[in-house]
């Protein structure tokens, strides 16, 4: 680009972004934070709150964003290279021509963003606004790390992302269209229903992936390492869902009667996608589902005490305020799970005994378990890295169970 930014110092930058907050809170003197082409290299706006904000065309280059909340943020055609958007909230954002290369958008929202080519009017270098020329500028995100964020329903069609990092991360929906997602690293994401047609995958990792509903006919796969995916449930799985439907409601029944009427259920290595939303609010304690698949299933408010889900795969579940008191959740996957709220206390058994909920060895990689009740549980080498957990609730010895994995997210 050969037109010269104007440059903003970090005084100026805080003292528009406070009219701005004024603004986005409702306050008196707020004023919409409007800076189209300017040089905003190295600055910091970590946890700033910048929903709707302008910056068209503006260098934030190696610029720190840490937190910052940029809901509906037009960022069209801006040089974001190296840029730390680690936590940010980029829900809507418009991202189209923007450029990536080398940022970090570590568990990150960025659930419907807009990351397509733009086409931008440049100012003359000389003439300014008085001469412009238009440029097609394409999305880049070459060695951008997107580990552990959220980019449901994400446009990222024609995108050039080549040894991007998109680890662990939920993309379902995502337009995948055109992108070009060379040697990049999809290890454990949730690519429910994205659509990569003209996708060219040639050397991506997708080892662990969550495949069900996405169609790799038209995309390019040459050396593609899609080993352990999982795919979308067999026939025999939606056949067999009826008859698991009946035994949850049976489950159900019993916990309502106090073991008159119906049993406990036994779900142990069953598929349990095909049943949908049908277990949500559903009592039923002393379930048993060992290494059962529940992945992106929705069991809010299910009560599931004393539950037997040991290396079970329940990455992506919504299980807020569900009641897993006592559970055995040993090795199991719950990997960009929603725990806001849940009980995963001890299980009172009479007496003075209880039991306490056993989550040795889980992998809960970019979790969201505020608010979460953590009373006794047992998170001896359990992966939270990424987790979002009220570090307060957790004990000493909880602290130091987990301390060799991986650091709590305050």
């Amino acid at each position: 680009m050969t037109f010269v930014r104007r440059s903003l110092s970090q005084g100026d930058l805080d003292m528009f972004v406070a009219a701005h907050e004024r603004l986005v809170e409702g306050r008196p003197g707020g004023r919409r934070l409007m800076l189209k082409f300017v040089d905003l290299n190295g600055l910091d706006l970590s946890g700033r709150n910048l929903a709707e904000a302008d910056f068209t065309g503006s260098a934030l280059e190696n610029a720190k964003l840490v937190g910052a909340r940029m809901n509906g943020a037009v960022l069209f055609c801006a040089d974001l290279r190296g840029s730390d958007f680690t936590g940010a909230q980029l829900v809507r954002a418009d991202l189209r021509g923007a450029c990536l290369r080398g940022a970090s958008l570590m568990n990150a929202d960025l659930t419907r963003a807009d990351f397509r080519e733009g086409v931008i009017a440049v100012p003359h270098a000389t003439k300014g606004l008085a001469a412009v020329r238009h440029e097609t500028r394409q999305g880049i995100a070459d060695g951008a790390t997107f580990v552990g964020a959220t980019l449901d329903g994400i446009h990222f069609d024609g995108l050039n992302a080549l040894k991007a990092d998109f680890s662990d991360c939920s993309m379902r929906g995502a337009m995948l269209t055109g992108a070009n997602l060379k040697d990049a690293n999809l290890t454990g994401a949730m690519l429910e229903n994205a659509s990569v047609d003209g996708c060219n995958l040639d050397g991506a990792r997708l080892t662990g992936a969550i495949l069900t509903g996405v169609a790799f006919e038209k995309a390019t796969t040459t050396r593609t390492d899609m080993t352990g995916v999982l795919r979308s449930p067999s026939a025999d799985a939606k056949a067999r869902a009826e008859g698991l439907a009946e035994k949850a409601l049976d489950a159900n029944a019993w916990a309502e009667s106090g073991g008159v009427f119906g049993q406990p259920a036994m779900f142990d290595g069953e598929d349990l996608r095909p049943l949908g939303d049908r277990l949500k609010g559903l009592r039923m304690p002393g379930l048993s589902a060992r290494h059962a698949c529940l992945a992106g299933m929705d069991l809010r408010g299910v009560g599931l005490q004393g539950a037997g889900l040991e290396g079970s795969d329940l990455r992506g579940c919504d299980l807020r305020g569900a009641d897993l008191r006592g559970a055995r959740l040993n090795g199991v996957l719950l990997n960009k799970a929603d725990l806001r709220g849940a009980n995963l206390g001890a299980l009172a058994l009479g007496k003075g005994r209880s039991m306490p909920v056993m989550l040795i060895e889980a992998n809960l990689r970019f979790a969201r378990l505020e608010g979460a009740d953590l009373e006794g549980a047992r998170l001896d080498g359990a992966d939270v890295s990424g987790a979002r957990i009220d570090a307060a609730s957790l004990t000493d010895e909880q602290r130091q169970a987990i301390a060799s994995r991986a650091a709590i997210a305050a």
